[in-house]
């Protein structure tokens, strides 16, 4: 849910440029409106949906850069001020931006509307799926999950200054369409994989959503539990191996944004027919690397988890 009322709406400046890690809308098209909302978003994921939505009726500055880590990036003095002035900040919640807690907590209490995106959808826990507890965040894995949350972002931005309703209602609704459309080539994806093969091991705990939309089995993951800074033992090493052995899998999955010596070693220690792919989990890429918005990330982790699992 969201919390405190909406700030009265600031002149907004000139973007002169797109710094490195830090994302606003529309590129560099210009000065925002006198009226426009200012919407600080802290995960690159979330901060594309909210442009997609938003459109240019208002200014979204996305905190983490691309390629980065939700659970250890941090930011700039500057931004964490932005933060306290924004008329809305959207997060993901469920503890994924650890090193931002501090600053969503002041941003709160300095009565900035907080959005958290977990809030509004049903959550797994880890307990299926990890030795570990709590809901799971990455809920962006499954299209229909992302759905529920493009729609009460729709009703949250409908309350900033400026935004017109009407326009706000049909940026949400083409939204959702290409969510439908991402849900149905996923699935057609993983058809292609028998169902024997529809299982995954990865850095960390991440696909949990994904597995409950499309059928898939959570072998186990590299680093125990939900977050990427937490460390594997040699036994939790040894124990993913024996699984990795026994239940047939022919590739392993590390992310983009984390090294892959561990997930190579234990690819080495499971057998040479077990093949190591990349995906992008939990951050964006730049532009034209394959992860450029969210919608072009789950398109390719599809196909690069179809190509995986089915040879």
């Amino acid at each position: 849910m969201s919390t405190k009322k909406h700030k009265t709406p600031r002149v907004v400046q000139l973007i002169a440029s797109c710094a490195a890690g830090l994302l606003v809308l529309a590129g560099c098209a210009g000065p925002a409106q006198a009226d426009q909302a200012q919407i600080v978003v802290t995960t690159n994921i979330l901060g594309d949906v909210v442009t997609q939505i938003a459109g240019d009726q208002a200014e979204v500055t996305v905190l983490m850069q691309a390629n980065a880590d939700p659970h250890s990036f941090g930011i700039s003095a500057q931004q964490a001020a932005k933060m306290q002035q924004a008329d809305l900040i959207v997060s993901n919640g469920a503890g994924l931006e650890e090193g931002l807690a501090t600053n969503l907590e002041q941003a709160n209490a300095a009565d900035t509307t907080l959005f958290e995106a977990m809030d509004h959808l049903e959550p797994l826990d880890y307990a299926a799926q990890a030795d570990h507890q709590g809901a799971d965040p990455h809920f962006w894995t499954d299209p229909q999950r992302m759905d529920q949350v493009v729609q009460a972002l729709g009703q949250e931005l409908e309350n900033l200054p400026g935004i017109n309703s009407e326009l706000l209602q049909q940026s949400v609704t083409e939204y959702r369409g290409e969510l439908t459309a991402l849900d149905l080539a996923l699935a057609e994806d993983f058809a292609q994989i028998d169902e024997q093969k529809r299982a995954l091991v990865t850095n960390h705990h991440v696909f949990g959503y994904l597995a409950d939309r499309y059928d898939f089995r959570l072998i186990g993951a590299v680093i125990p539990g939900g977050s990427t800074l937490a460390s594997p033992s040699a036994a939790d090493l040894r124990e993913l191996t024996d699984a990795i052995e026994s239940s047939g899998v022919r590739a392993i999955f590390a992310e983009t944004s984390q090294p892959e010596k561990l997930i190579q070693a234990l690819a080495s220690e499971a057998g040479t027919q077990v093949s190591v792919q990349t995906l992008f989990t939990e951050s964006l890429s730049e532009p034209g690397q394959g992860a450029g918005t969210y919608l072009e990330m789950m398109r390719t982790n599809a196909q690069r988890i179809t190509d995986g699992l089915s040879n």
